[in-house]
């Protein structure tokens, strides 16, 4: 499942992608998550940090960022497991 751009109608992906260009470990997440949320029936969304001040901030040295329903799954490494899980509880849940 491709990422959903943010000119995409329909509610808000459930996980977003936090990521910066050059990236080999952004690659590396950006497989785990196309495939775990494919696998899950999820939408997903891919941010650039690099576009937002506050994102920078935030966390501009553990991209990339696996977020769902907004909380902070994984930084640098992407468990499937753990993004799994993240899923298989309701919208809304969080931990």
């Amino acid at each position: 499942m491709e990422p959903v751009t943010t000119s995409s109608a329909g509610a808000a992906p459930r996980v977003q992608l936090l990521v910066r260009a050059s990236c080999h470990l952004c690659d590396d997440a950006r497989e785990v998550v196309s495939a775990v949320c494919a696998e899950a029936g999820e939408r997903w969304v891919e941010v650039d940090v690099d576009g937002d001040a506050e994102l920078v901030a935030t966390f501009s040295d553990y991209v990339p960022v696996v977020l769902v329903d907004g909380v902070q799954q994984a930084f640098w490494r992407v468990d499937e497991r753990r993004l799994r899980r993240a899923l298989a509880r309701p919208s809304g849940v969080a931990r």
